[in-house]
């Protein structure tokens, strides 16, 4: 599959999801609406259609312009379409996967225990082949990892075990590599902010400083329907602009009009969220 077929596919899956619609015509719709008013982009609804028509629909190549591409790729929370092209990984590619156990002997030393049971998942676009010598050598585990990390650049530790001076690893040593943080700005896309390097990326998009608690748990809560007094209360915050409410993962000011948040009350998720089984009689 294309990059372009594939970021068309995943772009109409996402809008499908958001929407809740399940027709091609109601998801471009609800597309063409959404990069309007949240990146400040047009694109017709008929011009998405033709996209996907031709890709998905009748698997050809169709011009598409580069502001385009970087703005379906952004929506998809990528910095462009060169940075999707590289960096996305179809997650239900069954067949672009390959598990390799690693299991210690019980004379092994104290630093190999800790990989006991090791289970290394191998992600790689090329479909990554285990070479027949790692199967007759005397590699040590260590030497095993780092080579496939190295011929692989995408090497993923199922154990979540804790690594010295208290530091928790949940993906393994080195799976933290280039998850961010490490850049020097953000941008809000509507839904979570993005990490950049780059201070400037096209008008009207605010760039700001990173701040890494922002950067991991400020997020919109984009199904709304799914709130409950169970897990929204006391977890969720809302903004209320022109009778619209919309609800996030964290404390602040709202990215899209400038608005301080505020915490979710029983009322607040009843009406303009899931509907519980009690409510209050006045609002805040």
């Amino acid at each position: 599959m294309s990059k372009k077929k594939l970021l068309i596919y995943e772009v109409f899956e996402k809008g499908k999801r958001e929407s809740g619609k399940e027709t091609k015509s109601a998801v471009a719709v609800y597309l063409w609406s959404y990069f309007e008013d949240h990146l400040s982009y047009r694109i017709s609804d008929k011009t998405l259609i033709r996209y996907f028509d031709a890709y998905i629909r009748d698997d050809k190549e169709i011009n598409i312009d580069t502001d385009t591409l970087n703005t379906l790729s952004l929506y998809l929370g990528y910095k462009d379409f060169t940075d999707f092209s590289r960096t996305f990984i179809k997650k239900d590619d069954a067949t672009n996967k390959t598990t390799v156990k690693i299991k210690v002997d019980k004379d092994e030393e104290s630093l190999s225990e800790k990989f006991s049971n090791l289970i290394i998942n191998i992600t790689n676009e090329q479909h990554f082949i285990m070479p027949g010598f790692l199967k007759q050598n005397g590699l040590g585990i260590m030497e095993i990892a780092l080579l496939l990390c190295l011929v692989t650049g995408n090497v993923v530790f199922s154990n979540n075990k804790k690594m010295g001076h208290g530091s928790s690893f949940p993906l393994g040593f080195m799976s933290n590599v280039g998850s961010g943080i490490d850049k020097k700005y953000m941008y809000w896309n509507g839904e979570r902010y993005i990490a950049t390097d780059s201070s400037y990326i096209r008008p009207g998009l605010e760039i700001k400083a990173m701040n890494e608690h922002q950067f991991q748990h400020f997020k919109k809560v984009m199904r709304k329907d799914t709130l409950t007094d169970v897990n929204a209360l006391g977890r969720t915050w809302y903004s209320k602009y022109n009778n619209e409410v919309e609800f996030f993962t964290d404390d602040g000011i709202d990215p899209d009009n400038g608005r301080e948040l505020r915490k979710s009350t029983s009322l607040i998720i009843y009406k303009y969220a899931g509907k519980q089984k009690d409510s209050i009689d006045t609002e805040e």
